[in-house]
């Protein structure tokens, strides 16, 4: 159990896939102009991630089994589009507005790095089905983390700050991810037990 939890609370400080690893930067900067929007994209990313992250463990096991492991990549990206593909509807039919929100980048969830980079990593990592369950959901969950403080503290600017036209929209945005990545990356060495 303490494994587990040093996993999720590593996935969410000082390996934060989008703040220490710097990956999915599209959504993360395109989407986070408002708190409402980075959430609902945050809430998405956590189910796909989470989900194809189970789903790619038991097809690796059996890949590996089989020693097609070569074949991993093809079929992870498989597996990530149709989950995808699966929340695509699902957001059209019970939740409109928000499916409307997200406009261009729901779809391209299926190519957002962050997806792949957790099953990719769980198989560099040699982690059992349980360690990818929660890596996949703290590693989603450290995304959504940083969308929403992105998303926040943009917001906030845009209503408090006169900054100047050069440093507004996706400039700003990357200045503070900068911030943020420095913040993350000083939870480093940092022991829980």
């Amino acid at each position: 159990m303490k494994d587990i939890f040093e996993i999720i609370i590593s996935s969410l400080t000082n390996q934060n896939i989008a703040l220490v690893y710097i990956l999915g930067m599209c959504p993360l900067i395109a989407i986070s102009t408002n708190v409402k929007n980075a959430k609902g994209m945050g809430i998405a990313v956590v189910f796909v991630v989470t989900l194809t992250g189970i789903i790619n463990w038991p097809i690796y096991a059996l890949l590996k089994a089989t020693e097609t492991t070569n074949l991993s990549l093809l079929v992870f990206i498989i597996t990530i589009a149709a989950t995808v593909q699966f929340l695509e509807m699902f957001l059209a039919k019970f939740l409109p507005k928000l499916y409307s929100s997200f406009g261009i980048y729901l779809p391209l969830i299926t190519v957002n790095c962050v997806v792949l980079a957790v099953s990719l990593f769980f198989v560099n990592r040699d982690y059992n089905f349980v360690q990818t369950a929660a890596f996949s959901f703290g590693s989603s969950l450290g995304w959504m983390l940083a969308i929403v403080l992105l998303a926040g503290i943009r917001q906030k600017l845009s209503k408090y700050a006169n900054l100047p036209r050069g440093l507004s929209g996706k400039a700003i945005a990357f200045i503070l991810l900068g911030i943020l990545s420095l913040a993350f990356i000083g939870f480093t060495g940092l022991s829980l037990f």
